[in-house]
């Protein structure tokens, strides 16, 4: 059985998300300042909800005692990515290196 914070979290999350996806896009915005709070506030959002993902994404693995992984295929991403300037080959060989580290 779900327990109602956990429910209530969720819609409240779920509200939030569509707030700040779908009324920007509602209202005329085309009159704000670029150095005005909110352009600065509706700029800075995207940056900070990847950020926020990606911390809620590896926290468990590092926690959880698989750093090695974690950090090897991040290296393998970025040493990719600097060597060939691919996303693909960048992301395959992450993704490689986090495989083949896990199983150690």
């Amino acid at each position: 059985m779900m327990r109602i914070e956990v429910l209530a979290l969720a819609v409240l999350v779920g509200v939030a998300t569509w707030a700040f996806r779908s009324l920007p896009m509602r209202f005329d915005l085309s009159g704000l300042r670029p150095e005005g709070g909110l352009s600065r506030l509706l700029g800075a959002t995207g940056p900070a909800a990847i950020a926020a993902l990606f911390v809620a994404s590896i926290l468990p693995l590092v926690a959880g005692g698989q750093g090695l992984p974690f950090w090897g295929g991040s290296a393998a991403v970025i040493a990719l990515w600097l060597w060939r300037r691919s996303v693909v080959l960048a992301t395959l060989g992450g993704a490689l290196a986090f495989g083949l580290l896990s199983l150690v």
